[in-house]
């Protein structure tokens, strides 16, 4: 593996784990046993990695939806599997990373939001179009539409003055807000399969 990479792999978990504000460029070569300036010749400014970072966490999340959406299980099952393999990846979330990249990085996140708009969308309107298509959703759904809704609810939802941690842990919101989703757009057969699939996570 490149340096590069093994930078950013490093500063992904870093950041995930200990928030973007708190890990600093120390931190992270002392974690590695690399010099700074090792990683300054990669990245000029925290900024920069921050920025490389997120968008790397972004290609890896990305990747690893591809291949659940290559099974081609039932739509409602694929969104499951989704959320558990997003929710794995970030650690939960604990240290809220986008509200921290909203905050202390404005310009990483408004690029970061661009991106996750787009890999959203791709992954999001080919789910619904199958699921209408095989009769677990509703058919003449405005598919834009609830693309987009769907973006700025899973976006409203990491804000952490409007959720506090103490009272939702994001594995949770995410969880209510995937069913709060799909009950507004299944068929009495997407309702069946979506409760099914509820019971057998709760066991």
């Amino acid at each position: 593996m490149k340096v590069r990479d093994k930078i950013l792999n490093t500063a992904a978990d870093m950041f995930l784990t200990y928030g973007f504000k708190s890990v600093t460029m120390d931190d992270i070569a002392e974690a590695m046993g690399i010099s700074k300036k090792t990683i300054y010749t990669h990245f000029s400014t925290k900024n920069k990695l921050v920025l490389a970072t997120s968008f790397h966490v972004v290609e890896k999340i990305n990747c690893g939806i591809e291949e659940i959406r290559e099974k081609k299980q039932n739509p409602i099952k694929e969104n499951f599997d989704i959320k558990h393999f997003v929710s794995h990846h970030l650690k939960g979330e604990k240290t809220s990373p986008h509200y921290q990249l909203q905050k202390y990085y404005p310009k990483a996140y408004e690029s970061l939001k661009s991106k996750q708009f787009e890999l959203l969308e791709n992954c999001m309107v080919g789910n619904i179009e199958r699921g209408i298509e095989d009769g677990f959703y509703r058919k003449g759904i405005p598919v834009d539409f609830i693309t987009r809704i769907h973006f700025v609810g899973m976006m409203g939802i990491k804000d952490t003055e409007l959720f506090p941690i103490e009272e939702y842990t994001h594995p949770k919101l995410m969880e209510y807000f995937l069913e709060y989703h799909l009950r507004a757009i299944c068929t009495l057969k997407g309702i069946k399969t979506l409760e099914e699939l509820i019971d057998s996570n709760e066991k």
